[in-house]
């Protein structure tokens, strides 16, 4: 199984992706939207991470539930995928949604069903996994 987050906006707001779950025959079994900072030289809390292969875990908080946990990242600490709708609820983890819409009328691109997109992911994905980030930007 391969996990890929491929990285196509970045308006010096937000960074807009997408996330794919592949198998070893090539097919896409899962797909959504990301959401995350923009790049400011992966500064912790302002920024995104940089682009390059993380082991990920499965993890439990009472904030955000279950949750993945990506690590191994260089100078940051607990970098997470989690549900977040909106750029202003991340300090440089990973939303994951359904669509993109601005739901809030700021004019930046939102995710929307990020809870029903977290548990969806939670299914399709083992404990432990290798996730590529890569940016076209």
């Amino acid at each position: 199984m391969r996990v890929l987050l491929d990285r196509y906006s970045d308006d010096g707001n937000q960074t807009l992706g997408r996330l794919y779950v592949v198998n070893d025959r090539g097919f896409i079994l899962f797909e959504c939207d990301t959401l995350e900072l923009s790049w400011k030289d992966n500064q912790s809390n302002v920024s995104c991470i940089p682009p390059g292969q993380y082991k990920v875990q499965k993890r439990r908080s009472e904030k955000y539930n279950e949750h993945f946990h990506i690590t191994n990242v260089p100078n940051r600490d607990y970098i997470l995928i989690h549900p977040a709708n909106y750029v202003s609820q991340l300090k440089g983890c990973v939303a994951v949604g359904r669509d993109l819409a601005d739901i809030n009328g700021d004019k930046l691109m939102d995710v929307t069903s990020s809870k029903d997109t977290m548990r969806s992911l939670l299914e399709v994905l083992p404990n432990y996994f290798f996730i590529e980030i890569t940016s076209n930007l």
